[in-house]
This record gives C-alpha cells, structure tokens and sequence, in this order.
C-alpha cells in the first residue's frame, strides 16, 4: 500500500495568501476613497507610482534571484506594501520619493532577509523611514483638507500630476500657499510656544477630536479593520493593545493636566493610530505570534506612539514605534511562546 507523503505543515492554510492581502486591500477603499476626497488626487499618483515600483522591484529581485517572479506577484502583498506606504505619504510627493520608498521597502527590508515570510522589519514602514531620514522637507508637504473654511490654494488635477513628475508647483504659487502643518504638527509646534491645547484647537484645522478630513479618514480605516477582524484576517490582539498603549497614558496625563495634554480622542484621531492598529502592526510575518506576545506588542507599539509624540522630536512617531517593536518580537515571542505538553519551561522532559 502506498501513503501519501506531505511535507509540513501537512495542513493547507484556511486562506490563500493572494486572498488575505485582496482582503486588506479591499478594506483600504473606503479609506482611500475619503483620501482623495479631502486631500485631492495626489494619492491616486503616489499609489500608482509605488505599486509600479514595488511591484517592478519584486520581479527584478526574483528574476535575479532565478525564481519564476509570477510566484511572488500573484500573491499581491507588494501592492499591499505600496498601498500603506501611500497612505502615510503627502498628496504631493516627487514621484521619486514616493519609488525610492517602495523600492527598499520591497528590495531590501523584503527580500534581503528571503522575501514574504522572512522580513523582520515591515517593508511598508522601514521604506517610509527611509525616505522621512533621506526627503524630510518632501513629507512636509500636507495639504489642508477640502473644507471651504480653510484658507488654501487648491491645486487641479493636471497641476497636482506635475508636481508629482517634475517636483515643480505652477508659477506664482509657493510651498506656502498649497501646503499646510498636519494636525499633530499644528499641536506640537503649539505646545512648544506655550500655548494651551483650547487655544491650538482653536485652529480651523482641527476638528472634533483630530484633524478635520484626517477624522473621516480615521473612521474609514476602522470600518475596515473591523472588517478584518470579522472575516478573521487579522486577530483582536493587536489592535487593542495598541489602543491600551496610547489611549490609557494619553487618557491619564489629559486628566492630570488638561491645558498641555491632548485628549485620547485626539491621539487616536490625530495621526496613523487606527492605520497602524488594525492595518499596519498587524502585519503577520513581522508581529509577535503568540495571543499574549500580540498583546505585549500592540501596547508596545502605542506607548512608543504616545512617547515619541509628546517628547520626540517627531510629531507622530508611527514608524519608528513599529520598527523598534519589531525588533523586539524575537524576546517577546521567547517569552511567551505556548510550552509543549509534556515538556518543562526549558523545553525537556518533565
């Protein structure tokens, strides 16, 4: 008689890769959607500008690699990459910028370590801090949301594609006039002059918790990642815990001090919180494993956020949280990896 012989891990996945990352993306729409309405069409061109990149990136380091690239394009997680990176890039962004991003997100955070399944780092974050450390006045160029209240020079369609292309904006029009500081940059810069959190909410720009658009944006994501969350993709753990770990010292020091703290609503609003929480931290192959180690590193990744926030020198802080806990999920996954029955702590026989 003849046994069929499986290699590990003798069980198929419940879902294929190729669907889990058309899932994720399907959940960013509505989110993007709401970009491009408050933010104009600048992240339609960085979005095809990174995808081409990440996904051209990909098929050059299989090929190079003597590996049949269809493997690893048909499983669509480089455009997965190339979409989260988007969403933390300015509407207007050099189309160089925006491939440089991309390109070590996918060549070197990816497949130096292997590709799908090896990287340690998440590609779409270590790209994003390439280009912050490389193109920091490039990412300085938020624009203001589309609220008629809001004094701003709103670019078109084909003015906005030229930017993109040449780096150029039209005669007449400086970098004052088109951009304008994030919510969290107007909050920071503010707390820094001594003025209190009632007096920089004051600003046009702010809106019910965090910045107006940026808000709509917020909820957006979290309809989305609660998607996740019912379709099983993505496991509570991590969201939560990077709730806990901004939310409770934000909640805290707001009510010892409310006049030079900022509320919770507006750290989870203000910024790529609810991105990061269900979107981002949850990135399977670069996250804790265990329920307990996702945990430990949700809330990680959040007091890092709220850290950085109030006392770096960054105003938001996201990737670098996310980075910094990847490196940390060899101990914590060590620490709280599920122990064998029958078998001790050590790992020998009891």
């Amino acid at each position: 008689m003849e046994f069929e012989r499986r290699e590990s891990p003798y069980w198929s996945a419940r879902v294929a890769v190729p669907s889990l990352m058309l899932q994720v993306l399907a959940a960013l729409v509505p989110a993007a959607i709401a970009h491009v309405w408050f933010f104009g069409p600048g992240f339609i061109f960085n979005l095809l500008v990174a995808s081409i990149f990440a996904v051209g990136g990909e098929a050059l380091i299989m090929y190079l690699r003597k590996r049949p690239p269809e493997v690893a394009l048909t499983d669509y997680s480089a455009l997965v990459t190339a979409a989260l990176l988007t969403f933390a890039l300015p509407s207007l962004t050099p189309w160089w910028v925006t491939a440089t991003g991309a390109l070590f997100a996918v060549v070197v955070a990816k497949h130096l370590y292997g590709g799908l399944g090896f990287n340690l780092f998440n590609p779409a974050m270590a790209g994003y801090v390439v280009i912050l450390v490389a193109f920091p006045m490039h990412l300085n160029l938020w624009i203001a949301p589309r609220i008629g209240d809001i004094d701003y020079q709103f670019l078109t369609i084909l003015q906005t594609l030229k930017f993109t292309l040449t780096g150029s904006l039209p005669e007449a029009l400086g970098f004052d006039a088109v951009s304008r500081p994030t919510p969290l940059d107007v909050m920071k810069s503010g707390l820094n002059g001594l003025r209190t959190v009632s007096e920089i909410r004051a600003n046009p720009i702010m809106g019910d918790f965090g910045g107006r658009g940026w808000e709509w944006i917020g909820n957006f994501l979290a309809l989305g990642g609660f998607w996740l969350l019912i379709k099983k993709i993505i496991r509570w753990h991590i969201p939560v815990g990077v709730g806990i770990g901004v939310l409770l010292p934000a909640g805290i020091m707001y009510l010892i001090e409310p006049g030079t703290n900022p509320s919770p609503g507006f750290h989870l609003f203000g910024g790529a919180t609810i991105l990061c929480a269900f979107f981002i931290a949850t990135d399977p192959v670069s996250a804790a494993t265990s329920p307990k180690g996702r945990l430990i590193f949700g809330v990680g990744i959040g007091l890092l956020i709220y850290c950085i926030r109030t006392w770096g020198s960054y105003a938001d802080g996201v990737a670098f949280a996310v980075l910094i806990m990847n490196m940390a999920v060899p101990v914590i996954d060590s620490m709280t990896r599920p122990h064998i029955v029958g078998h001790g702590k050590t790992g020998g026989a009891s």
